[in-house]
């Protein structure tokens, strides 16, 4: 029974703290663009491929020798 006077207080400062890490990290912006870093892995900057893709889709016409060879 004596634990219990110890291990409660600890669980409730515990919790506050989380709480108190929750919303700075709400405050701070951590939780704003959730889906940019998702898909930005998908899209390589450096690859000739995706900015032919960016291209394409915006309407220009593009050779099929200016294409990348495909990767292995």
């Amino acid at each position: 029974m004596p634990a219990l006077y110890v291990m409660i207080p600890a669980a409730l400062l515990i919790v506050a703290i989380a709480v108190y890490i929750f919303f700075w990290a709400v405050d701070s912006g951590q939780y704003d663009d959730l889906d940019g870093p998702a898909h930005s892995i998908l899209f390589d900057d450096q690859d000739p491929a995706h900015k032919a893709a960016v291209e394409e889709a915006a309407g220009h016409s593009i050779k099929p020798d200016d294409k990348a060879p495909p990767h292995a």
